[in-house]
């Protein structure tokens, strides 16, 4: 993905998903009924000087009164900051949908990224191999110029723009385009289909042949079954030993997360789950994972957050990987995410988890076994130095 659109896209999401950043350890629920009659008696009771309070604004304000449902939303808001717990967190409607699909790993759609160029204004198209936007015709760089004949306006948002291409699984959205270098533009027409994200690319690494490299860029629920694809190519192709790249990875599924570490692990604890309602659960590794016992090595840094600390984490305390980079985040708790019946959600923090050695993350993080500090200077001369160090170890231990 070049940078232009790596820029656009980054701007959009941190948008959108602001709010459930580092949220992962996720457990769906649906909307539940959790306190007596009591409770809520005693609730409705406190709640009458909430709309004591909101009638006298009503009657007085000066300014303009925000519709109900920003009212609603914002007491929830402010009720939940009370709780002075980062992850009990209110996500609405648009921002519900989109993360869901993030975590469920499909959605309908064309199979592109729609971004804004900073530098023209224009929207730009990238298309996801394999996807219906790139089996019709569509090429990355397109410049989307109309929707079903709607023109794209520079006052559009690209979420706005977005949900105009998104529909029905098996319907057809005309879309007007201008290809890279092109004068005149063409209508092509997309069949929106199940759409799959990807959570993992990986390779053989060119300076050793015998190395598979895997990075993981979020826990959905493909990914367990990525991952395990991905190392059964990696071995097929002559790859012995393995690198497995959780940085940036913020997090996701707690029940991916295990299921990944199954795949290295045969038996034995992955994490213990400790709530108030449940006790202490201990989840295991179960027998017949891909890569028991090839030489392993996992890339940590500041953004390794959640699910992807439970993946470090169990390696680590297991002494079936060596960590290599910096500190993680440092995020040891579960949410459970329960819908609303307008599309939003409110995800409330419900436990905590603990490594295989029972060591408590939160707000600590997991040191590496090999620190490597990447450099600015690293960065813009487009240099590696965790995954350079991971190479090297791999080939001094494990000739």
């Amino acid at each position: 993905m070049s940078n232009r659109f790596r820029n656009g896209l980054t701007v959009f999401m941190l948008v959108i998903l602001a709010v459930s950043a580092f949220g992962a350890g996720y457990l769906t629920r649906e909307l539940v009924n959790g306190r007596g009659d009591a409770s809520l008696a005693h609730a409705d009771q406190e709640l009458s000087t909430f709309y004591e309070a909101w009638r006298l604004i009503d009657e007085n304000f000066l300014g303009t009164i925000p519709d109900a449902r920003d009212v609603t939303y914002g007491a929830i808001r402010g009720s939940l900051a009370t709780l002075n717990d980062p992850y009990t967190v209110f996500i609405e409607p648009a921002a519900r949908d989109v993360e869901r699909e993030r975590l469920q790993g499909t959605f309908g759609g064309i199979g592109a990224y729609i971004v804004r160029s900073e530098e023209t204004g224009e929207v730009l198209l990238e298309t996801i191999p394999g996807n219906p936007a790139e089996i019709a015709g569509i090429v990355t760089g397109d410049v989307l110029i109309a929707v079903d004949g709607v023109p794209i306006t520079t006052e559009m948002t690209v979420p706005e723009i977005i949900d105009r291409v998104k529909g029905e699984k098996g319907t057809a959205v005309v879309l007007t385009v201008r290809h890279p270098d092109a004068v005149e533009s063409i209508d092509i027409s997309v069949i929106r289909d199940d759409i799959l994200l990807p959570s993992v690319a990986y390779r053989l690494l060119e300076q050793d042949g015998t190395i598979g490299y895997i990075q993981l860029s979020r826990f959905s629920g493909e990914s367990s079954q990525e991952v395990g694809a991905a190392i059964q190519d990696l071995q097929a192709q002559g790859a012995t030993r393995l690198i497995l790249d959780l940085r940036q990875n913020g997090g996701g599924l707690r029940d991916a997360a295990v299921e990944v570490v199954d795949h290295f692990l045969e038996d034995g604890p992955v994490l213990y789950l400790q709530s108030q309602k449940d006790g202490e659960r201990v989840f295991n590794a179960t027998a017949g994972s891909v890569a028991p016992t090839e030489p392993l090595v996992v890339l940590i840094d500041g953004g390794t957050a959640s699910a992807s600390e439970i993946v470090a984490g169990a390696l680590q305390d297991r002494g079936r990987a060596v960590l290599i980079g910096s500190r993680t985040f440092g995020k040891g708790s579960v949410q459970l995410v329960y819908d609303l019946s307008d599309g939003s959600s409110v995800h409330v923090t419900s436990a905590r988890w603990l490594t295989p050695n029972r060591n408590q993350i939160d707000q600590r993080g997991l040191e590496p076994d090999i620190v490597v500090e990447v450099t600015q200077e690293d960065i813009d001369s487009g240099r590696d130095p965790a995954l350079e160090e991971a190479v090297l170890y791999l080939q001094e231990h494990f000739n």
